[in-house]
């Protein structure tokens, strides 16, 4: 064997170009230096480098396929240098990581949380300031975050924005809500992204509190298909002390670049080191369902750190809610247009006489929810000052323990537990943040006194103090301190008109319920669309779950109030099908309980479906178009199947291999009649039982805006 003579250590054995080469690189400050990394599977391939300048970038691939092109990090920050160049490379640490874990509840018994690491620190020689940038590849996506360490040289900051990338390789069709400081609650639209600016005027539709920013900034969770069959989401996970993210796109290059909300004083973070970032999420596939299926943004979360869980449980409720939601009803007690809480008289007052949360219609649900097995009931609008609550920026506007004459909350508590029923506390702020810190402790210690184990958060309108928007990091503190006082109080929370979901539950599981996203109400103002609950999967419920409150039986409103002319755009057995494919450990039956006791038949589906599971299965999914879950209940032999499609309606085709072998099950089918439709004839239904095995295979019709719902039980169980 011939071997290669080396020169001695001291000969330089550079040519004049590559010596040249080295001084510019060594002036420039710059380490030419480039990381790899690849999923635990081997399929996803994550690459990050320095480059000119002192640049760092990172880069996806997907089976060899680009799913993010080479892509800019880093932060731009008001009065001082910024964090996006002049960086080099001064370590790096890897590592693999593997664990199950139990979730107190979900969609699954165990979650597995298996990623491949790297973290690279960069300092800025000029400033001699460092930061972190910590990627975690996941079989099924990536996660990654800016860290910054404790230093003398970067203790508290502002940050300017947030100029993180996500380079597309494509035009790819999108399903994209306007961008918007206060709301997520827009119709999804369904588009290539380079059709997004010519649409954005008609997706920014009226809200009660809106601040679209741009003609192409559009929200997270964000979905995407590329042409060539890849399904892409775009989000972020663990949202903590930091301002919600947005995406700004270039349409030109097809690139996304994160756009945070502004707070009071048009900053964008005020941060005071040692800090993190909430993650930056990229969730991939060629298969839809995989990405319905994803962990990943629960996994990069932390732990919860509660020792005691007992007291957090999934939930079934009924509610007085729609009756107020469709105009039927009345949350207020009277009619008067000037309320100043401490000083009226409301036992002298005259009442509208169309209050709804009164304590006759409470005991009514009480009865019902009683009667059929539910755990608990809401009820809205039974404290004082619902008069003028909406759009007059009151700072005291609620006190959250006064009642209304007619809602007695002693009685009422004792007829509940009585019958094993919890009664549900509404906490609605009016978006006056201020006003509801200062009663927080005051409100949870009512509840504790009075059994109350859960409320709904309600931030209806613009924030109080004015200028504050719902998704900024000071908002998003807010939201964060009533969810660690609630815990203190062992209370459970449902926010609504809160941020969207980035995982939180996992570290935080008495967050058992959210909105944050155009829910049932919106068919009582105007309609969602069709092909809505096949999308919301695919973007909102990535960051955890949806309290959508399906179950509308009755889709004509103008049937018990003539002023209202919208309808749900649903058939009634899709509205069965929601409470397997709209996740939520908190699932409301919805509808006023005069329109179940008329469908009774129908309402036994809702009265099986479990809230808890110990198994998901994704049996057909395409987004905007139809998804069908199987879910196994907690504990349980029993399966449920729930399938919705959109306004074309289609023939959907599953088989059964998901159940266990060698058993016998019974099936009931509540499907469309041949001839239901979501528009003419919603209310048309068939009820059939089948014994079917692991082996049966199964046809079934959806109908336009359709869908169906399937309860699979052990025979002889």
């Amino acid at each position: 064997m011939k071997h290669r003579a080396t020169p001695p250590p001291t000969t330089p054995f550079f040519r004049p170009k590559q010596l040249l080469t080295l001084l510019c690189l060594a002036l420039l400050g710059l380490q030419a230096r480039a990381e790899e990394i690849k999923s635990p599977n081997g399929q996803l391939t994550l690459n990050f480098d320095v480059q000119q300048g002192g640049v760092p970038t990172y880069r996806l691939r997907y089976k060899g396929r680009e799913v993010i092109k080479t892509s800019k990090l880093g932060l731009e920050l008001k009065g001082s240098t910024s964090l996006q160049t002049g960086f080099t490379q001064t370590d790096k640490q890897t590592r693999s990581f593997d664990e199950t874990w139990t979730p107190v509840w979900g969609e699954s018994k165990t979650i597995r949380n298996h990623y491949n690491e790297l973290a690279v620190t960069l300092t800025q020689p000029e400033t001699q300031r460092t930061m972190r940038v910590r990627f975690r590849v996941f079989d099924d996506g990536l996660g990654f975050r800016y860290e910054f360490p404790r230093q003398p040289k970067l203790d508290y900051f502002t940050i300017k924005e947030e100029r993180t990338q996500f380079a597309l390789a494509g035009d790819h069709k999108a399903f994209w809500l306007p961008g918007d400081y206060d709301t997520q609650e827009y119709s999804t639209v369904t588009s290539k992204l380079s059709e997004v600016r010519g649409l954005m005027k008609s997706a920014v539709t009226g809200n009660a509190s809106q601040t679209p920013f741009s003609a192409t900034g559009v929200q997270t969770p964000l979905m995407l298909k590329s042409q060539d069959g890849l399904y892409i989401n775009i989000h972020e996970a663990a949202l903590i002390d930091y301002s919600c993210m947005h995406l700004e796109l270039d349409d030109k290059t097809m690139t996304l670049e994160s756009h945070l909300t502004p707070d009071a004083a048009g900053d964008k973070g005020l941060i005071q080191t040692p800090a993190n970032s909430p993650w930056r999420t990229v969730i991939v596939s060629d298969k839809a369902g995989d990405i319905l299926l994803s962990k990943l943004v629960l996994n990069l979360n932390e732990p919860t750190k509660f020792k005691d869980v007992s007291w957090i449980k999934p939930v079934k409720y009924v509610g007085v809610w729609w009756e107020m939601i469709t105009g039927k009803g009345t949350w207020s007690y009277t009619n008067m247009e000037n309320i100043k809480l401490d000083s009226v008289d409301f036992q002298k007052v005259t009442p509208n006489g169309t209050h709804a949360a009164n304590n006759q219609r409470v005991k009514q649900y009480i009865d019902f929810a009683a009667q059929h097995g539910f755990d608990a009931v809401l009820v809205e609008g039974w404290n004082i000052g619902w008069e003028d609550w909406f759009g007059k920026h009151k700072d005291y506007v609620f006190d959250f323990v006064t009642p209304y004459p007619d809602f007695n909350v002693q009685e009422l508590n004792r007829y509940a537990q009585s019958k094993n029923v919890r009664i549900i506390m509404h906490h609605e702020t009016s978006g006056s943040v201020r006003n509801y810190e200062r009663h927080l402790d005051t409100a949870f210690q009512f509840m504790n006194k009075y059994g109350y184990n859960a409320v709904k958060t309600g931030y209806v309108g613009d924030i109080v103090p004015l200028g504050h928007h719902h998704y900024d990091q000071w908002v998003n503190n807010h939201y964060q301190y009533v969810l660690e006082k609630a815990a203190e109080h062992k209370i459970m929370v449902n926010g609504h008109e809160a941020v969207r979901p980035t995982g939180l539950a996992r570290t935080f599981p008495n967050l058992i319920g959210n909105e944050a996203a155009r829910g049932t109400e919106y068919e009582s103002f105007g309609g969602n669309n069709a092909d809505h609950t096949t999308i919301l999967p695919f973007t909102r419920l990535i960051g955890g779950p949806m309290d959508y409150t399906p179950g509308i039986f009755q889709t004509r409103i103008s049937t018990f109030n003539p002023k209202n002319n919208s309808f749900v755009h649903s058939t009634l057995t899709r509205q069965l099908a929601l409470y397997v494919t709209m996740y939520s450990p908190l699932q409301m039956a919805a509808d006023m309980i005069e329109h179940y006791n008329q469908h009774l038949d129908a309402f036994q589906f809702i009265k099986d479906v479990a809230v808890d599971w110990d198994d998901t299965k994704v049996l057909e999914a395409e987004p905007g178009d139809y998804i069908t879950y199987a879910r196994k209940a907690k504990g349980k032999s029993s399966w449920f199947v729930g399938s919705t499609c959109d306004e074309n309606g289609r023939t959907s085709k599953i088989d059964l291999s998901f159940l266990d072998r060698g058993k016998k099950y019974v099936a009931t089918i509540y499907a469309d009649s041949p001839d239901a439709h979501y528009e003419k004839n919603p209310q048309a239904y068939q009820i059939r039982k089948l014994n079917v095995t692991s082996k049966t295979k199964l046809t079934q019709l959806c109908a336009p805006g359709g869908g169906y719902a399937i309860s699979i039980l052990e025979a002889g169980k």
